[in-house]
């Protein structure tokens, strides 16, 4: 197909040819040979390969991601229609499958596993929080913005709010300033407050959009959460990393004995106990605490009654050039855990890092379980939540890992 449009093009490499082909939408700029008709920072470009038309997407020559593909079809304009068939598709996706009361938290849009690039959809009940991390899209977000919000507001859905979390370094790979504010324009409204409440799995959280972690909270570990609580009842619980507390509050809500949850920030900590308060809960306690040197700690002392133990910790590497050091320190907590636990207890363990493949998270096990000198007993292996959904010629959307043993 020749170009026929008034589009800038450019020109790729085979190599750029074989991964667009393997389903792939992301152009690097060394794989691109030639551009013609002077594109713009964020403008959109067709894609081609010798005379073939591979696709059509956004361009950012100040990035090494110099095109993200949007379409594959020679015949789609990037108008109002288009975005609202694209928020239309995400939107009814997530109608089915997180049905019922989980609609309400969810993720919208998951980038590029929705065609959008670079764009973050999380709805916290009445408010949609944004993060934008490719310049063509911050172009174009005020049609998918008003989309969005038509589109869920038709559905009675309620939405009073847009707040972006623009806040992220990557923004400034694409020439872009890091910001957080409520989305202000004639066609929206916001209420005073960046902080809702939402009910995941029958547990009620207090969520700062403005202040919390990454979009306000955690949402892809929704159903991981509900299966590490099917397993609580009468035991005591360690729950390290707990952030705001989701793993530890749900342990406790599914009749732990007693759930002692961790975490190193007191401001994490501080909303951890208001969420515990808002659910009457008093089989949890927390503390402030650096998780490795506890169990270190605990290893010495030898005088706890732990018999499930939870490990969520963040993403201990960003990059392939660091993930052997992830590695060293995802094992040292999980050898500990290991070591903590008596014969018969449980363990659960996840990494969020994509560059800390599924293969890799389960070699370091086996080793961390063989020093140890325990076995392992799998009773579940699960990924995120599929409102977070894994395309699988994009490699880049599966990433959550997440575990539960018990320890034999």
């Amino acid at each position: 197909m020749k170009q026929v449009r008034e589009y800038p093009s450019v020109h790729i490499t085979p190599k750029g040819e074989r991964a667009i082909k393997n389903g792939h939408p992301w152009v690097y700029d060394g794989e691109i040979k030639e551009t013609k008709g002077n594109p713009e920072n964020g403008c959109i470009v067709d894609v081609f390969s010798g005379n073939a038309y591979m696709g059509t997407g956004f361009y950012n020559a100040n990035s090494r991601i110099t095109v993200r593909l949007l379409s594959r079809n020679a015949n789609d304009k990037f108008d109002e229609a288009f975005w609202r068939r694209r928020v239309e598709y995400a939107v009814a996706y997530r109608k089915t499958v997180m049905p019922g009361d989980d609609f309400k938290c969810c993720r919208i849009i998951h980038g590029e596993a929705d065609q959008m690039p670079g764009l973050t959809v999380d709805r916290y009940n009445n408010i949609l929080s944004v993060q934008i991390a490719s310049l063509g899209m911050e172009c174009v977000k005020h049609m998918v913005y008003k989309a969005l919000w038509d589109v869920l507001n038709n559905m009675g859905e309620g939405i009073e709010g847009i707040f972006e979390r623009n806040d992220v370094a990557l923004r400034e790979k694409e020439g872009l300033t890091q910001y957080k504010a409520w989305y202000e324009d004639n066609s929206f409204t916001h209420p005073e407050s960046a902080v809702t409440e939402i009910c995941e799995n029958g547990v009620k959280y207090f969520v700062d959009v403005e202040n919390g972690q990454k979009t306000g909270f955690f949402l892809d570990q929704k159903y991981n959460r509900a299966a590490a609580a099917r397993i609580a009842e009468g035991k005591t619980v360690l729950d390290c990393f707990t952030h705001t507390g989701s793993f530890g509050l749900n342990a406790a809500m599914g009749g732990a004995k007693h759930v002692h949850s961790v975490d190193i920030s007191q401001t994490a900590i501080d909303m951890a106990t208001e969420n515990a308060k808002r659910n009457n809960l008093e089989n949890i306690d927390f503390e402030t605490a650096d998780v490795f040197e506890l169990l270190t700690k605990l290893a010495n002392e030898k005088n706890h009654d732990y018999d499930y133990i939870i490990l969520d910790p963040p993403a201990f590497t960003k990059s392939r050039g660091t993930v052997r050091d992830a590695a060293r320190g995802y094992k040292e907590i999980n050898m500990k855990a290991m070591k903590l636990l008596p014969r018969g207890g449980y363990l659960a363990t996840c990494s969020c890092s994509h560059f800390m493949t599924d293969e890799m998270f389960r070699d370091m096990l086996k080793s961390a379980a063989k020093d140890a000198s325990v076995s392992l007993r799998q009773i579940e292996a699960r990924q995120q939540a599929p409102d977070h959904p894994i395309l699988w010629n994009v490699p880049e959307t599966d990433y959550l890992k997440f575990y539960i043993f018990q320890i034999v």
